[in-house]
């Protein structure tokens, strides 16, 4: 390999992403979350969608046992949610939910949420491709994104 994987993540990181934050409960029922901009659509029909998780994750195990997870599209003035759901251990202190058909908690007052039935999960190198069938959305009228560039928040004011 020509270049050490500091270099990769470099040049990944001129792809600017928005930002997302993956939610899902485990089998007792108890919440978790991640940040992720690893986040694409897969398909339209069957409406399906990816995320991908690091394999040291903490919330792996809940995700591997879960029957569905929820896509949190978030908007520019939630970077305070991108970081809690990123680094603390209180991610979920203070922070408004709902739930839509699958019952998997949704953050409110973001741009999207994709509420999704667990449909297949891949190795991947040091991740794991987790892709899920979108049964139901809610969409937020206005906001502007979250992006993520170079290792930095960026925000970009749609007319």
């Amino acid at each position: 390999m020509a270049f050490n994987s500091d270099e990769f993540r470099k040049v990944l990181g001129c792809f600017t992403t928005g930002v997302t934050v993956v939610t899902t409960r485990d089998k007792n029922g108890i919440p978790h979350g991640l940040t992720a901009n690893s986040f694409s659509s897969v398909s339209l029909d069957p409406p399906l969608v990816l995320f991908c998780i690091d394999k040291r994750s903490n919330c792996l195990p809940a995700f591997n046992e879960a029957d569905g997870f929820a896509i949190n599209i978030l908007t520019d003035i939630q970077k305070d949610i991108s970081d809690r759901f990123a680094f603390s251990e209180e991610r979920w202190e203070g922070v408004k939910t709902r739930t839509l058909t699958t019952g998997i908690p949704v953050l409110e007052n973001c741009l999207a949420n994709l509420d999704c039935s667990m449909h297949a999960q891949f190795d991947a190198g040091d991740h794991i491709i987790i892709v899920g069938k979108v049964v139901d959305t809610l969409m937020k009228d206005g906001g502007d994104p979250l992006l993520y560039f170079r290792g930095m928040y960026r925000g970009v004011h749609i007319e």
